[in-house]
């Protein structure tokens, strides 16, 4: 074997494998009523990601809508959202089995292949994983195996082993920037390490993880936005939530990051910490009185205009698909849980004060988003990746009636 070091990722990769036909066990019965909401839902999709593709020229990528403007939003492929279309389209193909949709995502996935060699960010995790990650789980490519490696081996650039973390925003040398996002970026090094068999992506990933648990959550299980570290010694400098209301609230994005986060990092390692953190997780999240009847969270749980703050639909799909990863790693109580709570967010999405109405809202399927509140940009707007989390969790949750 040529890395020695290999022999832990392998055997969490085998576990991974044998366990996981323990825990699918399909002890969660699907409603009929939702399934049959779920494939309406693909389909409208479909009309909708064919109506978004005529919103925007080549090289473009959406971002989002602005209904009181009617001006659809774009960014380049740099932008940390870029590969979230691409996967969005691929999913939506899967189900639907609609070839203009695969043709859309593979002619947008060529205005992205340079970003694999983008080394001035860490969010390569949402923009080449959530792309050509897909593109490689439908039709296993070479080439696609070759960009997610590349991608690794960028965002690999940008972990520094005093601090024992992935640096998330660029900054002043002296400062050392992290946030809870980044933990959704993992992923593409775990699966690096499965392409190659260098475990060094892999080592990498279960630092950081470790580096976050210790200092990104609070004994309620509630996250901080963004970790300040010392470049040169690694000590906590600063902790703060920039995007929530305040640096002590529970900013509701970073709350189902760090969530869908660590349930990955559980499924790649079978380290009953990471389960352990997920679950605490879960809990704070689930039992937070200020989480709606709806399970549609406010932007921030802190925010002090509760009840009439805004929702963000992303928050909820991310928390969604996560619970419905998560319910099949804990016992039948938790798990069944985390599976009603996951059905009735995708019901609660799916009914029109959330679901756009066809060939509108830019053609993003959610509407009421919030990006940064603090800063005034995407409020109250749909998001791509609001789109994304929202198709996996109804993947996720269809996979349960087979």
């Amino acid at each position: 074997m040529k890395y020695k070091s290999l022999q832990l990722p392998v055997l969490a990769i085998c576990l991974s494998v044998i366990t996981s036909g323990v825990f699918a066990q399909n002890s969660f019965k699907p409603q009929k009523d939702v399934l049959a909401t779920i494939k309406k839902n693909f389909a409208d999709g479909d009309v909708q990601y064919k109506y978004m593709a005529k919103q925007f020229t080549d090289g473009q990528f959406p971002k989002t809508y602005h209904p009181d403007k009617d001006k659809f939003e774009t960014s380049n492929s740099s932008w940390w959202c870029s590969g979230f279309y691409s996967g969005s389209l691929l999913n939506l193909y899967q189900e639907t089995k609609d070839e203009a949709l695969l043709t859309e995502a593979n002619h947008n996935l060529k205005g992205l292949e340079k970003e694999q060699f983008n080394k001035g960010t860490h969010d390569l995790g949402f923009m080449m994983y959530c792309s050509f990650g897909t593109a490689n789980r439908i039709e296993p490519k070479k080439e696609y195996n070759e960009i997610l490696i590349n991608s690794a081996k960028s965002l690999s650039t940008r972990f520094n082993p005093t601090v024992g973390c992935i640096r998330s925003w660029n900054s002043k040398p002296e400062d050392f920037l992290v946030i809870i996002d980044n933990m959704m970026n993992l992923e593409l090094l775990f699966n690096a390490t499965k392409l190659t068999g260098d475990s060094s992506f892999y080592k990498i990933a279960v630092t950081h993880a470790n580096t976050t648990i210790k200092n990104h959550y609070r004994p309620d299980f509630s996250s901080y936005h963004v970790i300040n570290y010392d470049a040169q010694t690694g000590a906590v400098k600063e902790k703060k939530t920039a995007q929530g209301f305040a640096n002590e609230s529970a900013w509701a994005r970073g709350q189902s990051w760090g969530l869908y986060g660590f349930t990955v990092m559980y499924r790649e390692t079978k380290d009953k910490k990471y389960l352990d953190q997920a679950k605490g997780i879960a809990h704070f999240l689930l039992t937070n009185p200020n989480l709606p009847a709806d399970k549609i969270p406010y932007w921030d749980y802190n925010a002090t205009n509760i009840p009439n703050a805004l929702r963000d639909a992303s928050a909820a799909s991310i928390m969604a698909s996560a619970l419905l990863e998560l319910c099949r790693y804990v016992d039948k109580k938790d798990g069944q849980e985390y599976f009603n709570v996951a059905q009735t967010i995708i019901k609660n999405l799916s009914a029109p004060q959330y679901k756009a109405d066809l060939n509108t809202n830019g053609g993003f399927i959610l509407k009421h988003s919030v990006g940064h509140f603090p800063a005034g940009t995407e409020i109250d707007v749909p998001l791509t990746y609001a789109d994304y989390y929202f198709i996996e969790a109804m993947q996720r949750y269809k996979a349960f009636a087979k």
